[in-house]
């Protein structure tokens, strides 16, 4: 339920309360007395058809859940302004007759204890839900502080699986770099050794012809 709302109607129920007593004490009396009191009930209608109308555009703004019990309320709180509204024009009457005035008083003391019996009900029931959604609320907030905790644990385990991810992908392509360099030495000592081999095999030929060579000259001479 809004909070808003919940302002508006108590602070509705009040000024109800008290026009429901004004208008009963005016039908009792006469003279100016009587138009004072009048009076004073007119300038708290106003105030009570603002409060009306501000509870109005507070049900409006709400979802749809929510907004249909209000509007019941809102119903009635209406219903009850304009039977006080009502009963002002005709105690403001100078037509109104005697017996009127004793209906007034009786049927008035009667709906302002009746009617102020239901707020009262209806302002407990209200407390008790409110209470019931501040606990909600609360054990949602508990949740909720819950689960972020437990995200944030996610997400440092994980940034430190990426930093073990990253360092062994690093390592990784070190070894790859110091397989490729690897390759090129051996490469290039494979190069080496066959040249060798061939100046090897050279020089071998050379030593062989120039053995010969000797051995032919000393059989000659």
């Amino acid at each position: 339920m809004s909070e808003a709302f919940e302002g508006y109607e108590r602070q509705y129920c009040e000024i109800s309360a008290s026009l429901s007593r004004k208008r009963t004490e005016a039908a009792a009396i006469d003279g100016e007395q009587k138009k004072q009191k009048v009076s004073e009930v007119k300038s708290g209608l106003e105030d009570a058809e603002t409060l009306i109308r501000k509870m109005d555009l507070e049900v409006r703004s709400l979802q749809p859940s929510v907004k249909a019990a209000l509007q019941a309320k809102l119903r009635e709180y209406k219903s009850d302004l304009n039977n006080l509204k009502s009963d002002v024009k005709r105690i403001s009457s100078s037509k109104a007759k005697n017996d009127t005035r004793q209906e007034l008083l009786e049927s008035g003391m009667a709906d302002a204890i009746g009617f102020s019996a239901d707020q009262r009900e209806r302002l407990l029931m209200s407390t008790g839900k409110l209470n019931q959604s501040s606990e909600r609320i609360r054990e949602s907030r508990r949740t909720m502080l819950g689960t972020e905790e437990l995200g944030v644990s996610i997400l440092q385990d994980l940034h430190e699986q990426r930093q073990s991810l990253l360092h062994a992908h690093n390592t990784l392509h070190g070894v790859d770099d110091n397989v490729g360099k690897s390759k090129k030495i051996l490469a290039t000592l494979s190069k080496r050794m066959d040249r060798n081999k061939w100046i090897i095999g050279c020089i071998i030929v050379v030593l062989l012809l120039a053995i010969i060579l000797i051995i032919y000259f000393k059989l000659i001479y």
